[in-house]
């Protein structure tokens, strides 16, 4: 490239420009500015709902979990428990009988979602900075404690902590058809409030966590569980872990890690972050429509200036990438300018919280943010691909009027 030439066109190309062709430059770099800035903004609320939900499902769900491929509970034997401690990594294993059961209290009932753990789910200490009510725990001497949902708890009016009333939990048992005993139809045992918790509605408004014993007697299940959850040690890798389990139980178990455990709802949420990335996408490509009219009246208004250029040796490829740079500069411009105030915005939100979300039951004050790199990366690449395909044909244009016939 004749870099003289090119410098000297940009110039020629660049001064004097009639008024109404640079307010036209201001609407196209404010345009592109501010649809950058919204994307920049709405993919980084994308990012925090997401990191939300993670911390979230995190407090109440395992680091691992294993269940069975097939059918709704596995066999736990004493030597499958050992030798899943065995494995290098895993400091606790919690055994889980998890089914629907219903609850009564006092005149309410609810059908509730029960979770019996045995006692190494304490020992892993993640909803103890959730306890909104009571006392946490799970059994004292012969007394059974349930720890609630806060959402049950307003359901069903349960007084925390108060054993004056037990919970009666009532399961529905697989009997053959014909039985007469209606006693048989279903079990049931009672036991205490001890405390609630509060995590997010789902949870709060289904779970209610009991004793091991409790629900194993309750369903009769025996040695049998439905799944397994695994506590790591802090230095041990999730990844290492969870290849060893997958080697150690084979094929006839599942061994889930945090975003196995609830994978459709991450892969709706990127699903969601793709098709609005795409949108605003769409946003930012009529936004820079202007730069097109922009550069073609610009190659209209410069054909004698163009041919002077050609007069002093400059060739249409140049001709071409003078006017592709005016119109990435107009775009890169307003590229930067948005990305600056969408990470301003950002910054201010994750400092101020001056977007809340309107709701006194929600888990965070204001809108969640989280600023990611690789938004700013697409976002630049999607402007260069616009500009390069709004620009190339005022570039073209312009390359035709390399004549002296027009001085």
């Amino acid at each position: 490239m004749n870099f003289p030439l090119f410098v000297a066109g940009r110039y020629l190309v660049s001064k004097r420009k009639k008024n109404f062709i640079n307010i036209i430059s201001l609407l196209s770099l404010a345009g592109v500015a501010f649809s950058t800035a919204a994307l920049i903004i709405v993919l980084s609320i994308f990012n925090g709902l997401e990191d939300l939900l993670r911390s979230l499902n995190n407090a109440f769900d395992p680091e691992i979990k294993v269940e069975a491929s097939r059918g709704k509970s596995f066999t736990v034997t004493d030597s499958l428990l050992t030798a899943i401690r065995q494995v290098p990594g895993v400091e606790t294993v919690t055994e889980v009988i998890e089914d629907y059961a219903y609850l009564r209290y006092r005149e309410a009932n609810q059908v509730v979602t029960m979770k019996g753990v045995s006692d190494d789910f304490l020992d892993e200490h993640r909803i103890d900075d959730k306890i909104v009510a009571g006392r946490l725990r799970l059994r004292e001497g012969d007394v059974n404690y349930a720890i609630i949902g806060r959402g049950i708890q307003y359901n069903l009016s349960v007084a925390v902590d108060d054993n004056q009333y037990a919970l009666q939990v009532y399961y529905i048992n697989n009997v053959k058809s014909g039985t007469l005993d209606p006693t048989k139809l279903y079990s049931r045992k009672t036991l205490f409030a001890g405390s609630a918790f509060s995590i997010v509605q789902n949870f709060d408004e289904n779970y209610i966590i009991v004793p091991l014993d409790f629900a194993r007697d309750l369903l009769n299940m025996g040695n049998k569980r439905t799944s397994l959850e695994i506590k790591m040690k802090k230095s041990a890798s999730e990844e290492q872990v969870q290849q060893q389990l997958k080697q150690l139980l084979g094929e006839n178990f599942s061994v889930l890690n945090h975003q196995e455990q609830h994978k459709d709802l991450y892969r709706l949420l990127k699903m969601e972050k793709l098709f609005t990335f795409l949108a605003f996408a769409v946003l930012l490509g009529i936004s820079s429509i202007n730069i097109f009219f922009t550069l073609m009246m610009l190659a209209i208004d410069k054909k004698k200036d163009i041919s002077v250029l050609s007069a002093m040796g400059a060739s249409q490829p140049l001709i071409r990438r003078i006017f592709l740079t005016e119109g990435a500069i107009i775009a890169f411009l307003g590229a930067f300018i948005g990305l600056v105030l969408g990470g301003i915005f950002c910054w201010l939100q994750l400092e101020y919280g001056i977007i809340s979300m309107g709701m006194e039951t929600s888990v965070t004050e204001g809108y969640p943010v989280k600023v990611v790199p690789l938004d700013f990366l697409s976002t630049l690449l999607v402007v260069s691909i616009l500009t390069f395909l709004i620009s190339w044909r005022p570039a073209v244009l312009a390359a035709r009027f390399a004549s002296v016939q027009n001085l």
